[in-house]
């Protein structure tokens, strides 16, 4: 795992592309894939490799209005949206999952949050059991189930999770 550079956005749009086409992630194909992976709120973002080619990404952001979880988190806190980060645009190449790559990915983002001294948190379509089951399985939190509207025509049910409140970073 490492830091994603601007040379990995290729691979990484055609590993999302891998992963849009299996499991339908993301719900809706952005017009420009690479600009959605590396967006104006991204602090940090990283890669995994197996065998030298990138097969999983995950990316750490400031909230943005349309984040359900921060709010969530902020508001059972006490404490300021600002507080929160947004862990997200994760997901592993088909063919490489069964290694831990998503574990890894989210201890990494997770640790760079706390690093930063905000808590992590995210947002995840209700109707995505795979990645639900891994929040959970790491002792997310889950905050609540909303309504985020996508479109005038769509909206969509969304689990909002927090890390679980300890402050010492999980190991890598």
């Amino acid at each position: 795992m490492r830091r994603r550079t601007e040379s990995d956005l290729g691979a990484c749009v055609q590993v999302l592309a891998e992963v849009h086409e299996r499991n339908g992630y993301p719900v809706n194909w952005p017009d420009h894939p690479g600009d959605w992976l590396s967006g104006p709120a991204l602090l940090a973002a990283w890669v995994a490799e197996l065998d030298g080619r990138v097969v999983g990404h995950i990316g750490l952001s400031r909230s943005a209005a349309d984040d359900a979880a921060p709010a969530l988190w902020s508001s059972r806190e006490g404490m300021s949206g600002a507080a929160a980060a947004v862990v997200g645009r994760l997901f592993v190449a088909p063919a490489a999952r069964g290694h831990g790559i998503g574990a890894f990915l989210m201890a990494r983002a997770t640790r760079e949050a706390r690093e930063r001294d905000l808590h992590p948190v995210l947002d995840v379509v209700a109707s995505d059991a795979s990645a639900v089951a891994l929040y959970e399985r790491l002792g997310w939190e889950l905050l609540a189930t909303v309504e985020q509207r996508w479109s005038p025509e769509r909206t969509v049910t969304v689990h909002c999770y927090a890390a679980a409140g300890d402050r010492t970073p999980p190991p890598l």
